[in-house]
C-alpha cells in the first residue's frame, strides 16, 4: 500500500480507504463488517471513512464497536466523519450551525469510541447559515482537540473558494480535503474543482470510485440477487445502458493488462497527484485484498489514451456541472 498527502497538510493516508455508506450498520451484518475492518488494516489500509447519518448513526457504531476490540490502536488509525444531513426532526439537527456542529460531533465521539476525528467534513454547503459561524467553530473544536483537521464535500469551486478566504480572515485552519464525487463514469470536478483544490493545496478523498460496483463488471450480465442495485435508490442515475456499454468495452483492456476491472478504475482514479484517497465500499473482505492492490498499479501514457478512447466523456463547458445522483434521503 502506498500512502499520500492530503492536500498540503502533514497527514499521510492509504491510497485506497474504507469507506461506510450503504453497508455498514445496516446492509451488512456486523460480524462481516468487521472482518471487512480486520482485512483492510491487516493491507495496510489507515483511513476510514463514515458520517452520522449512514444508516443513522449505525455506521459509527460498528466501526466505534470494532475499534473497543483493540485490533488496532486508534492512533495509528486516520478516521472521519461528516455532518450535514438531518438525524432527527428536531429544527436544529440539521446543517452547518455552531448548534448543530457540536451536537453532532458529540454523538459521533460517543459511537466512535474516540475523543477526537482526523479529519470533519461538511457533508454540504449549507445556504441557511453564515458561513463565518461554521468557520468559527470549526476553529473551536480544532482548539479543543476534537478535530484535527477539516473538510467539504461535494462543495463548488466557489464555495471552496469562499472558504478559504473567511478562514483567512478569521485565523482558522483551512479544509484540508474535499470529499466529492468521481470516478470514471462521473468526471465533473475535472472541470473547475480540481483546479481551485490544486490552488489551495486541497486533497481530494473520492467517494464512489467504482460506481457503486458498477465498475466491477458485477452489472454486465444483469443485476444479481443481493448485489447494491437491489437496494441503493442512487442507483437509478448510475445502472444506464450506457454506463455498462463503457465497462463492457473496458473489459479488453484489463485482460491486456493482467487486472480487474474495479483495479483498472481505483488505478485510473490514483493517475491524479490531487487525489489523495480512494474511498472503497466492501461488503465483503475479498473486495477489500483485490482493491487494496491497486495502489500498486500504474497505468502508462498509452494505457490512459486507450482508456479515455473507450470513456469518450472527458468533460467540457458547456454541460452540466455536475450529475444528478442524489435523493433526499440517500444517506437514510
Amino acid at each position: 500500500m502506498k500512502y499520500r498527502k492530503v492536500g498540503k497538510s502533514g497527514l499521510k493516508v492509504s491510497e485506497i480507504s474504507l469507506g461506510s455508506w450503504l453497508t455498514y450498520g445496516k446492509n451488512v451484518e456486523e460480524s462481516t463488517a468487521h472482518k471487512c475492518l480486520e482485512t483492510a488494516i491487516e493491507h495496510d489500509i489507515n483511513f476510514i471513512d463514515s458520517a452520522e447519518i449512514y444508516a443513522k448513526g449505525g455506521a459509527e457504531t460498528v466501526i466505534g464497536n470494532f475499534l473497543e476490540k483493540g485490533t488496532v490502536e486508534r492512533k495509528n488509525l486516520v478516521l472521519s466523519s461528516k455532518v450535514f444531513w438531518p438525524m432527527t426532526e428536531d429544527i436544529n439537527r440539521w446543517g452547518l450551525s455552531r448548534k448543530n456542529i457540536r451536537n453532532s460531533l458529540e454523538g459521533t465521539l460517543e459511537r466512535l469510541k474516540t475523543d477526537y476525528v482526523d479529519i470533519y467534513y461538511m457533508h454540504r454547503y449549507d445556504y441557511m447559515t453564515p458561513i463565518k459561524e461554521t468557520v468559527m467553530i470549526i476553529g473551536d473544536l480544532i482548539k479543543e482537540g476534537k478535530i484535527n483537521y477539516w473538510g467539504t464535500s461535494t462543495w463548488t469551486a466557489a464555495q471552496i473558494e469562499r472558504v478559504q478566504a473567511v478562514c483567512k480572515e478569521l485565523g482558522v485552519p483551512p479544509p484540508i480535503a474535499e470529499q466529492p464525487l468521481y470516478n470514471m463514469l462521473f468526471r465533473y470536478i475535472e472541470l473547475e474543482i480540481m483546479g481551485i483544490a490544486k490552488t489551495h493545496g486541497i486533497g481530494f478523498t473520492v467517494f464512489s470510485p467504482l460506481s457503486q460496483g458498477l465498475l466491477t463488471g458485477k452489472y454486465n450480465d444483469g443485476v444479481p440477487e443481493g448485489s447494491r442495485a437491489k437496494y441503493a435508490e442512487t442507483m437509478g442515475d448510475v445502472l444506464t445502458d450506457e454506463n455498462l456499454e463503457i465497462v463492457k468495452n473496458l473489459v479488453p483492456i484489463t485482460e491486456k493488462l493482467g487486472i480487474s476491472l474495479p483495479q483498472l478504475a481505483l488505478a485510473w482514479i490514483l493517475r491524479k497527484k490531487q487525489v489523495s484517497s480512494a474511498i472503497i465500499g466492501a461488503t465483503n473482505p475479498e473486495h477489500i485484498v483485490e482493491n487494496a492492490e491497486a495502489s500498486e498499479i500504474s497505468l502508462s501514457d498509452d494505457n490512459l489514451e486507450e482508456i479515455e478512447e473507450v470513456l469518450d466523456n472527458k468533460p467540457e463547458w458547456p454541460g452540466p456541472y455536475a450529475p444528478n445522483i442524489f435523493h433526499k434521503d440517500e444517506m437514510s
